[in-house]
């Protein structure tokens, strides 16, 4: 049914104007009369048909995904208020957010610091979590999908294709459902989604926030995307440190082997911002960072069968992040970085102080394959600083420490292919300012 600005749906939600649309609705930002509050109203597209089948199909498809959404009480969820008939119309009224989608927000402000993908890999993960926890699967995570409002909040929104029990399926047996760039590989090769499959797209979508492109790249031929996609071949990342980290290991190949939605939630509340001292990436001196990239808007869209919903957004734009003031990341001096310090074959390493303060700095050590076999596990050792002591360790294991610290790998960081390499991290307590930076020894699983 056609809406105009000022029409009123249902008896009490008067249009104020379109805010946005997308491939399975629009939106349209309205005045709730009754409780006098700005709200969204979202129309689904009608299905196929002008019979009273199409229709009766088309309200079946809104009212499932208000309940659905219905189900999520998150502050980091777009809510449901209501589902209302007008018209012969099916319409949602929900949470309205002026923001902008994360597509748009990486268009204008180009990658976004690790620390800031960190607190969004928080407030997105603690939102599907919850999510999880009530057996709604989302189905469809995607920067599309995710609103950001001005000052960095994160929301996750449309649960048009999501399943919940009880609710049946909005799609036909046997569709991949989803944004190609974002399908976790066994979704892509034909397999039901699950949790395991909402956390590799979740993956997929911080990847991108980090790096300013989708880990399978884009591809206007869609077949070969999702070929690649099923092979698991994702880019290596140009963003190194303890967040990346995070990231690649809910983009495990393996779904036994990613995290539940919850420790990713925990894994990345560690890293936020406000926390324990966030790891910076190592600096890269053949290649400066710009201060803003942008990106095409078709780089980051795309779908297949189901498209993402209407988003609701508006002209505004995050700025760059910097550190809090408060984090205990006062540089008592410049980063400083050790070569890599080659061991037996096929294991390097360098060893990395990123952060220092008074009584303390962050190191970061990188563990390269050198060989041309795989590495199936590692351990690097130093000679441990005097008057320096690990008191925080991620992407580890803590062997031994005392006159030589010896770290191995975690369970989802050790196997590494010809040229790979992967990071852990530690916060160390220091007496007078010592650091040290010491030959790293990386020494391959026996």
């Amino acid at each position: 049914m056609p809406v105009d600005d000022g029409t009123v749906i249902a008896g009490r939600y008067r249009v104020l104007g379109r805010a946005g649309h997308g491939a399975m609705g629009t939106v349209w930002r309205a005045r709730d009369e009754r409780l006098d509050r700005v709200v969204a109203i979202k129309q689904l597209f009608g299905d196929s048909g002008t019979d009273a089948a199409a229709a009766d199909r088309t309200r079946a498809r809104t009212v499932r995904e208000a309940r659905v959404g219905a189900r999520l009480r998150h502050p980091h969820a777009v809510v449901v208020y209501d589902v209302v008939e007008h018209e012969a119309a099916s319409y949602i009224a929900m949470e309205y957010l002026p923001s902008q989608t994360l597509t748009e927000v990486l268009e204008d402000e180009g990658p976004l610091v690790p620390e800031y993908v960190a607190e969004l890999g928080h407030q997105l993960a603690s939102a599907l979590a919850a999510a999880h926890g009530e057996g709604v699967l989302h189905r469809d995570i995607s920067p599309n999908n995710v609103l950001v409002t001005t000052d960095g909040v994160a929301k996750i929104t449309d649960f048009g294709v999501a399943h919940a029990p009880g609710e049946g399926t909005a799609t036909g047996g046997g569709l991949v459902v989803g944004t190609p760039a974002y399908l976790a590989p066994e979704v892509a090769d034909g397999a039901d989604a699950g949790f395991p499959s909402d956390v590799y797209s979740l993956g997929a979508t911080l990847y991108t926030a980090l790096e300013g492109r989708p880990p399978f790249g884009t591809d206007h031929n869609q077949l070969a995307l999702l070929k690649r996609v099923v092979r698991g071949e994702v880019r290596p990342p140009r963003t190194a440190g303890p967040v990346t980290d995070v990231v690649l290991r809910l983009l495990h190949r393996d779904p036994a082997a990613r995290p539940t939605m919850a420790e990713a939630a925990r894994l990345f509340g560690r890293r936020a911002i406000g926390g324990a001292p966030a790891p910076v990436p190592a600096p890269v001196a053949a290649e400066p960072v710009p201060v803003r990239r942008r990106r095409a808007r078709a780089a980051l869209a795309g779908t297949v069968l189901v498209l993402t919903g209407a988003g609701i957004v508006a002209a505004t734009s995050i700025p760059a992040r910097s550190e809090p003031a408060s984090a205990p990341a006062q540089l008592a001096s410049a980063p400083s970085t050790t070569p890599f310090a080659a061991g037996p074959p096929g294991c390097a390493a360098r060893y990395q102080v990123v952060k220092s303060w008074d009584g303390g700095f962050q190191g970061l050590v990188t563990v390269r394959n050198s060989g041309r076999a795989d590495l199936a596990g590692w351990t690097v050792s130093w000679p441990t600083p005097p008057g320096t002591a690990i008191d925080d360790l991620w992407n580890g294991r803590l062997l031994r420490t005392g006159a030589t610290s010896a770290i191995a790998n975690a369970e989802w960081n050790g196997v590494l292919r010809p040229g790979e390499t992967t990071t852990f991290g530690f916060v160390a307590l220091a007496r007078a300012g010592r650091r040290g930076l010491p030959v790293t020894d990386c020494r391959p699983a026996r």
